[in-house]
């Protein structure tokens, strides 16, 4: 179970980061653009580093004060839960 965690973590971040980059090619194209409410979905649904390394390497949404608000809290969120989950539940081999 704690493999899984970890490997739908490594996705979802990777994903999210991929996806904040592309939004932001997107942006000085002036194309078609992902939805906001994508990128803080994908953040709060773990992928809370991903968009925070996305906004800091590509600069993109770090002047939206949503942003900057929701990505840290979804990165504290998930830290504090899985924190919780390696301390409070047994290891199972």
């Amino acid at each position: 179970m704690q493999e899984l965690l970890v490997v739908y973590l490594m996705i979802i971040n990777l994903s999210t980061f991929s996806v904040y980059g592309v939004d932001k090619q997107r942006a000085r194209k002036r194309e078609w653009r992902v939805p906001e409410r994508t990128l803080l979905l994908l953040a709060l649904a773990g992928g809370g580093f991903g968009a925070y390394m996305g906004m800091r390497i590509f600069r993109h949404k770090t002047k939206h004060m949503q942003f900057q608000i929701l990505v840290p809290l979804s990165v504290f969120f998930w830290t504090v839960l899985l924190c919780y989950y390696a301390l409070c539940l047994p290891l199972s081999y």
